[in-house]
């Protein structure tokens, strides 16, 4: 590993110094390239198709007086000379009417915890506490799976709100899904996002027997995590919750239960959380900062995005230790940011929203993700005469990549995607520094573990 791993300082001293450096680095100097230094050659990254090449120093110091320059021609004039000049692999054609593959249904529109960050409205997305319809569950469930070839996969998921508000419609639905797509010779998958505190020991047994993927917000360790999750009356969560997901983590095979974290201002102790929940036994540990919460408090501003970007580079050295020691070590931002690198990842949006995956409400109103349930701007139709072509098309033509600014200038463009739509929308582009510096770092770490050890990635 490199010496930065190796050094005896403390690993935020060094994250830190790390996030201010790639922070700088990875500023945008050419929509076309980006140079990578931190391994044993630095990197050239082409934005089309999302190509990675170790260069030497000569031709490194040549890319840098191109970008310093700010000369297009001559940039791409050079991977010509290099035999790296290729066609776009993405036009400005926009996706049309892509069949779902994926829903996530508000099964209950309502929650018995009172995170003042909520993008639900506390549970209920603004309007009237309500439990989702069986019936309206069961429909959705027959959208999902109307136009999936046999052999084929989808994914239902279930959220709130809390979600095991209503967790005999969860029960019927997960039997019914599984009853329908096995008709039809399709592999269906199962998730639930829970805030925990009212999983049972049966729960368990059920998310099991069904191969459930179980998310539990958990937002950092006790002091943290019941500062910004009480229940509505004020009491804190946490010590119910651990107890509550215990079975979960004991009996977890076909199920995987994983902790994501909501990173606020207020709670950026991000390593020892990590090391606390995989000793607990999670199958992944994930963190989210809070960009957009529904009355403004908790959000992260810039500053706050600085030290994140450390805290998540300070878990990022710590895995790569961990993997040269031939652990296993599930720290999820790190473990996706890679694969994503690894394959090369190129795509014109962030993620299905309005394309393959749609969220439902309690009503039936389809949506182009979970966040947009009961918003205009995401309105895609409904369960009883379907996806509203006009406005999923449209959706998918305004929100390509290469129609955002200043994204379609940005070298990060096809991994990023333009960022979430949701957030983007409320809140404008406030991490695009941190997005980049933490891409920035993960493809050193990387050309690190593909040198040292590259079975990683098999």
């Amino acid at each position: 590993m490199s010496t930065l791993i190796q050094t005896d300082s403390p690993a935020s001293n060094i994250a830190g110094r790390m996030a201010k450096k790639n922070a700088a680095e990875s500023r945008p100097a050419s929509p076309q390239v980006h140079l990578v230094k931190g391994g044993q050659q630095t990197q050239l990254l082409i934005a089309n198709g999302t190509m990675l090449y170790k260069i030497s120093p000569q031709t490194e110091e040549e890319f840098r007086v191109l970008l310093k320059s700010k000369d297009e021609k001559g940039i791409k004039n050079k991977l010509i000379d290099m035999g790296l000049d290729a066609p776009l692999k993405i036009d400005d054609e926009p996706l049309k009417s892509p069949r779902i593959y994926a829903l996530s249904l508000a099964i209950a529109q309502k929650c018995n915890m009172g995170c003042t960050y909520c993008y639900a409205d506390q549970g209920s997305f603004g309007g009237a506490m309500k439990s989702m319809p069986l019936n309206v569950a069961l429909r959705s469930i027959d959208l999902l799976l109307k136009d999936c070839p046999e052999n084929g996969k989808v994914q239902l998921t279930f959220l709130g709100g809390e979600p095991l508000l209503n967790r005999k419609a969860i029960r019927a639905a997960t039997a019914y899904a599984a009853e329908k797509a096995a008709e039809k010779n399709i592999s269906v998958g199962f998730s639930i996002t829970t805030n925990g505190t009212l999983l049972t020991a049966d729960d368990a047994v059920f998310f099991e027997e069904h191969a459930f993927s179980v998310t539990v917000s958990l937002d950092g360790l006790k002091e943290e995590h019941n500062a910004q999750r009480p229940l509505k009356g004020g009491l804190g969560t946490y010590d119910q919750i651990m107890k509550n997901i215990r079975p979960l983590l004991q009996i977890q095979r076909k199920m995987q239960v994983s902790a994501r974290v909501t990173v606020t201002p207020a709670n950026l102790n991000l390593l020892e959380v990590l090391e606390e929940f995989i000793g607990m036994g999670f199958h992944s540990v994930g963190f989210s900062p809070l960009l957009n919460s529904s009355n403004g408090k908790g959000e992260m501003d810039e500053k706050d995005l600085e030290q994140l970007l450390g805290a998540m580079i300070a878990c990022g050295l710590h895995f790569e230790k961990k993997v040269l020691q031939g652990v296993r070590y599930p720290y999820l931002n790190m473990v996706n940011a890679l694969k994503e690198i690894d394959k090369g990842t190129h795509r014109p949006y962030p993620c299905g929203a309005g394309a393959g995956y749609m969220g439902v409400s309690a009503d039936g109103e389809l949506a182009a993700c979970h966040r947009f349930v009961n918003e205009p701007d995401g309105r895609m139709g409904d369960i009883v005469n379907g996806i509203d072509a006009e406005l999923q098309n449209g959706w998918l033509e305004s929100r390509h990549v290469h129609q955002q600014s200043p994204c379609n200038q940005c070298w990060a463009r096809y991994l990023c995607g333009g960022g979430c739509h949701h957030e983007v929308l409320d809140k404008g582009r406030n991490a695009c520094d941190y997005i980049r510096g933490w891409l920035h770092y993960t493809i050193q770490a990387h050309e690190r573990i593909s040198r040292l050890a590259p079975g990683w990635f098999n």
